[in-house]
């Protein structure tokens, strides 16, 4: 989340808390997050507000629920001149009651607001000292911790008693270089994933169906790069003329592209072919596990004449992803086809070598269909990718192997149990 402060405002009257985690990666990103508050900050006043990461306020496990550490926040707010209850938020509502909510609200679900964490949440101090007291003097009822933004939002509105949450249009989740106009927005959600698909014209009617029909709405920034410019679609003309194989001129195109202003600024790229089934969701959490500032390079990996001094490569049609570092170092390099129709995951592979830059592998990502692998292979997995269309009907793979729905998971069959998390 990116934070953009109004130069009017003390910012001595606010103090923040970042909802951090322990685990390490948690810890690094928040410590980040902290920094980027601070230098945003800075650049408005020489008197810094107060930023405090939850994780390390207490050491007792429920912390995380935030309303026992309300008094915490007390002390660092005494300053403060805002004599109102005030809980302000992005509102969500519920379309129809649901068992994680405890059906709460059954007969009119979205009368209710709950704020949106990812857009930031707010309290006036009045509010928190009150409710320190109420947490301090009347334990809280429920045995269960469940979603908390619902749980926090039904405590501070205690059936009537206390203040609804007020929608704040500037508190946002669009992403950083949305079209959309941001000037309003106080907070923004950085941006994650470029996915660059490649196709070509004679598969634009055959193969980009599929992808439309299964994973391109689970893509926030997306393209499809092809030979010949379709607007029905739409496809991007990259300047290089289609090859029956390698695709290398294509790829490096591809590459420049993500590094120019003509595309999202995000943090990470995959390119995928047009008969590539992926999970977009699974890979934002894979990627969750990696720094963007690293030089990554992820995904199914071959080898090529290891046993000589040969290299290590991204095969890619179960998708290649790099981080902009990888890719900036790639391209830096002076790192280029051969021939427009260069194995571009080869080649790569050896630019990569060169550069001593290790290519990560993830058994999660696959190079052919399902029914190529061994079925207690695929067991233990939750996949991400699958490739090829040869003789399946490729919606339906994608609904039984990477579509998270409930109908689809209770119907393939497979040993739940003996699933490992991504």
């Amino acid at each position: 989340m990116h934070v953009i402060h109004n130069n009017q405002l003390d910012l001595r009257e606010i103090v923040f808390i970042l909802q951090s985690q322990s685990n390490s990666f948690h810890v690094s990103q928040a410590e980040r997050r902290k920094a980027d508050l601070l230098k945003q900050a800075h650049s408005l006043t020489e008197e810094p507000p107060v930023v405090l990461l939850l994780h390390t306020l207490s050491d007792n496990e429920g912390d995380w629920s935030i309303l026992p550490l309300l008094e915490v926040a007390c002390t660092h707010a005494d300053n403060l001149f805002i004599y109102q209850e005030w809980f302000l938020g992005k509102p969500l509502h519920d379309e129809e009651s649901t068992i994680i909510h405890h059906y709460a609200f059954a007969e009119n679900p979205s009368v209710f607001k709950y704020p949106d964490f990812a857009a930031a949440w707010a309290l006036s101090i009045p509010l928190v000292v009150r409710l320190a007291n109420k947490v301090r003097d009347e334990p809280l009822k429920s045995d269960f911790t469940i979603d908390l933004k619902h749980e926090v939002a039904l405590y501070i509105w205690d059936n009537g008693n206390g203040p609804h949450l007020t929608a704040v249009p500037e508190l946002c989740t669009e992403p950083e270089d949305s079209s959309q106009p941001l000037n309003h927005c106080a907070t923004t959600l950085s941006k994650d994933i470029f996915v660059a698909v490649k196709t070509c014209r004679k598969f634009h009617s055959e193969r980009v169906p599929v992808i439309k029909k299964t994973w391109e709405k689970d893509a926030l920034f997306l393209e499809y790069y092809s030979d010949h410019a379709d607007p029905s679609i739409p496809t991007i003309n990259i300047g290089v003329p289609n090859t029956e194989r390698g695709h290398c001129g294509k790829t490096f195109a591809i590459l420049q592209r993500f590094l120019s202003s003509s595309v999202p600024n995000t943090k990470w790229l995959i390119v995928v072919d047009d008969d590539t089934l992926i999970s977009i969701p699974r890979l934002q959490v894979l990627l969750s596990c990696y720094n963007p500032s690293e030089p990554v390079c992820l995904g199914e990996r071959y080898g090529y004449g290891l046993s000589q001094g040969g290299y290590s490569y991204i095969t890619g049609g179960g998708g290649m992803v790099f981080s902009r570092e990888a890719v900036v170092r790639l391209l830096d390099s002076g790192c280029k086809c051969y021939s427009n129709d260069a194995p571009d995951d080869m080649v790569l592979g050896m630019c990569l070598n060169a550069l001593g830059l290790p290519v990560t592998h993830s058994p999660l990502f696959h190079q052919a269909r399902p029914e190529d692998y061994a079925r207690d292979f695929l067991a233990h997995q939750v996949p991400i990718s699958f490739h090829k269309h040869w003789n399946i009907d490729p919606v339906a793979v994608f609904n039984k192997w990477l579509k998270d729905d409930l109908v689809a998971k209770a119907s393939d069959g497979l040993d739940k149990s003996a699933k490992t998390e991504l």
